[in-house]
């Protein structure tokens, strides 16, 4: 699958370098500015709302397959608040093509698209949020990793959002810059999951 877009950049060192992945153009290592839980590599778009974040996360045994990516859907959403009736839907899950991955040591990788309605630093306001959500899963290391693309569509006009959203060209990335990520992702050392 040939990627059109001009966004991506080239291997991107993950974990210390433990993984690695493209991740696209304009992307903030949010590691820089505040502290990061050791699992978790956590990029913002610099000029959107958009986020990317990479999780090193246990095993979850007792669901398969899809049912794994709706787990981790569902984990998402009660870390964002988007519990209740009608805050978290999912719109699509499918399998992932494993010749089309870098990743050969996963048993299955899955992805999922969804929405939450998600609220940023508990504001009332409610933002529309487009989850796009790539699951590995590596039982012989006890990890799925996974990966989480953050699109959001509305914004609240309340939302502290709101008022960083400029009519500058922004260059957003795309759900090819996520796709290119996914494929690129990369185990280099299997010391890393403990």
């Amino acid at each position: 699958m040939q990627n059109h877009s001009n966004n991506v950049i080239e291997c991107h060192p993950l974990f210390g370098g433990a993984l690695s992945a493209t991740i696209p153009r304009n992307a903030k290592d949010i590691s820089e500015l505040r502290e990061i839980p050791d699992n978790q590599e956590v990029f913002a778009h610099e000029h959107t709302d958009q986020s990317i974040i990479v999780e090193l996360l246990e095993f979850q045994s007792h669901v398969e397959n899809e049912d794994a990516a709706r787990y981790h859907f569902e984990d998402v959403a009660g870390s964002n608040k988007a519990v209740g009736p009608g805050t978290s839907e999912v719109k699509t899950i499918k399998a992932l093509s494993k010749p089309e991955l870098s990743m050969q040591e996963c048993s299955s990788a899955w992805l999922l698209t969804g929405t939450q309605a998600v609220s940023k630093f508990n504001e009332e306001a409610k933002n529309i949020v487009s989850i796009h959500l790539g699951l590995f899963r590596l039982p012989q290391f006890s990890t799925d990793i996974l990966v989480t693309f953050n699109n959001p569509l509305t914004i609240s006009s309340s939302s502290s959002s709101a008022a960083g959203a400029s009519n500058l060209p922004t260059h957003p990335w795309t759900i090819q810059d996520f796709d290119s990520l996914l494929q690129s992702l990369k185990l280099h050392n299997p010391g890393v999951f403990g």
